[in-house]
């Protein structure tokens, strides 16, 4: 059973989505509904499962539907028809008060705009979760410091929003989203306002905290990029569809449409592929590597262009470990030059 599943999902935004619900299901599309009808088709038949332990990144244009889409796992909006369970449980199916405790214990959210008290510190906006779920005065500043801790804010605590940088209140915000120890957090363009390094950062902090904790993340986006660097899987949205889901590798090297490869065409690989997604098991390695005496190890989390000179320089045989220094894989030649080469439109690989 996955973590999440959504199934045959149909939003429509307008006074009577019941009654063009059957336009949109006999395919009708999004410009014609809204044409004869004035309604908006926020999804058409979106159909995904989310596994434990992952970040799905769903991502497309604006009006995609992507944010429609991150809004019904919580039940922020209610689909026009379709199902939405969360560990096998329909969400549909819950009544206002197990609603507000699936919310409280279930999921967190963090926001685009960092959404916090403007009048509340850091260490009680980073609290604020726990102060809702009951806990204590104690308990809860604990928790909350070693959650400010772990997105560098320490030192911190007693500081009001206006007092810090975007980059820093976004921090506040993820550390507020970790902290109720949910098992699910959901992102809607959480790095979105930040500026370009800054994001950078916080993308890299995501990932670390990511190998830690195992939580099950679903990330929305409008940058590729982003998209590739975050996601275990991506989904890609168009008008409403869900037009492809992949590995990022999958995305990047088989586009399902031109849609898709309209948006990957420009893509640098060697900024968004990480030694994880391409290395070779230690068991194919044994069949298709040649080992070198010289050994360059990095991390599996690490991006192509961190040790992409380091390995041009000379002959080596590339080990990928994780944190603990445990041989993950390794990454031969073949492997890297087909990882960075440019596809058609159809997926194939150029010479």
């Amino acid at each position: 059973m996955s973590k999440i599943e959504i199934k045959n999902v149909y939003k429509i935004f307008g006074e009577h989505p019941s009654k063009v619900l059957p336009m949109v299901q006999e395919g009708a599309t999004k410009e014609e509904i809204l044409e004869k009808t004035g309604h908006t088709v926020g999804l058409d038949n979106v159909s995904l499962n989310i596994e434990e332990g992952e970040t799905f990144v769903c991502m497309g244009l604006s009006g995609s539907g992507k944010s429609t889409l991150i809004r019904h796992i919580n039940r922020l909006i209610d689909p026009t028809s379709g199902d939405i369970l969360v560990e096998g449980t329909n969400v549909m199916d819950l009544d206002k008060k197990n609603l507000i405790e699936f919310r409280r214990h279930k999921m967190s959210m963090v926001f685009q705009r960092f959404g916090l008290f403007p009048h509340k510190t850091v260490i009680e906006n980073v609290g604020y979760g726990l102060e809702v779920q009951g806990k204590k005065l104690e308990e809860k500043n604990k928790i909350a410091m070693e959650k400010i801790e772990a997105v560098g804010l320490n030192g911190f605590e007693h500081q009001y929003p206006n007092q810090l940088s975007g980059g820093m209140q976004q921090r506040v915000g993820l550390a507020r989203a970790l902290a109720t120890n949910t098992d699910i957090m959901l992102m809607d363009e959480a790095f979105s306002a930040l500026d370009p390094l800054i994001r950078s950062d916080m993308q890299k902090q995501l990932i670390n905290l990511q190998t830690e904790l195992k939580k099950t993340i679903v990330f929305i986006t409008h940058d590729l990029d982003e998209s590739l660097r975050l996601g275990d899987h991506i989904g890609i949205l168009n008008h409403g569809k869900l037009v492809q889901v992949g590995t990022p590798i999958d995305i990047i090297m088989k586009p399902a449409d031109d849609y898709v490869a309209a948006f990957v065409k420009d893509v640098n690989r060697a900024k968004v592929i990480k030694a994880k997604i391409i290395m070779l098991t230690p068991e194919d390695f044994k069949k298709n590597g040649e080992k070198q005496s010289n050994i360059i190890k990095v991390n599996e989390n690490d991006f192509l262009d961190e040790f992409l000179p380091q390995v041009c320089l000379t002959p080596a045989t590339v080990e990928v470990v994780d944190n603990d220094g445990n041989i993950k894989g390794y990454i031969t030649e073949k492997v890297l030059s087909k990882a960075l080469t440019k596809t058609n439109t159809n997926g194939a690989y150029k010479p």
